[in-house]
């Protein structure tokens, strides 16, 4: 039951990106920024094959160190057999270190070359993120873009519409036109109440 769930829910979900994807698919900056997070995801996958190869290169040094190394010690023992008189025992060791010698140098092979090829993912691996970085710059340069058009188109909007425009501009000349009257009408009755007081008090005084 949960499994039905669970793909149900999936199910909903893809339809969901799916619905998105198309109404935004004629928008080149989405466009660009869903291209640049696919490349992230594949500069992921890259990195992680890199490190994998950095773990093989160390895997074949240690194992061509440890074969050469035990060639060396049998070419030793098998020198020192032979110089003991212990002919069988000396061949017997020369034989494996011929086995072990040959190891070390298939293992040195193929070491050299992980060593090469590393080299030149690294180096491959430091030029796509130049590009994706310069894909980023690109990015911000659309979305600049693309605001200044919006805003431009916004403006351009209200402008085209004059007549609207000048009947909005003429209310609000009118509004400053009435508040301004009444400004003045109440300064006015402001002066004739101040006036009417003194005069008032002045005859107060004289009576």
């Amino acid at each position: 039951m949960e499994n039905i769930f669970t793909r149900i829910k999936q199910a909903v979900a893809a339809d969901f990106h799916e619905i998105l994807d198309k109404k935004e698919e004629k928008n080149p900056t989405v466009q660009l920024s869903q291209y640049i997070r696919q490349c992230e995801q594949q500069a992921k996958k890259i990195r992680e094959l890199i490190e994998k190869q950095y773990q093989l290169k160390h895997d074949f040094t240690k194992e061509y160190h440890a074969a050469q190394a035990m060639a060396d010690k049998r070419e030793r023992q098998a020198k020192l057999a032979a110089e003991q008189g212990e002919a069988e025992l000396a061949e017997q060791a020369q034989e494996e270190r011929g086995q072990y010698q040959e190891r070390a140098d298939k293992i040195k092979a193929m070491m050299e070359k992980a060593a090469s090829d590393l080299q030149e993912l690294e180096k491959k691996y430091v030029q796509m993120k130049h590009k994706l970085k310069d894909l980023y710059v690109k990015k911000m340069e659309f979305a600049e873009r693309e605001n200044v058009a919006k805003a431009h188109r916004g403006m351009n909007e209200i402008l085209k519409h004059k007549p609207e425009f000048e009947f909005a501009s003429n209310k609000f000349n009118d509004l400053e036109g009435y508040i301004d009257r009444l400004e003045r009408k109440v300064d006015a009755d402001y002066r004739k109440m101040t006036l009417d007081a003194k005069l008032a008090e002045l005859e107060r005084k004289s009576s």
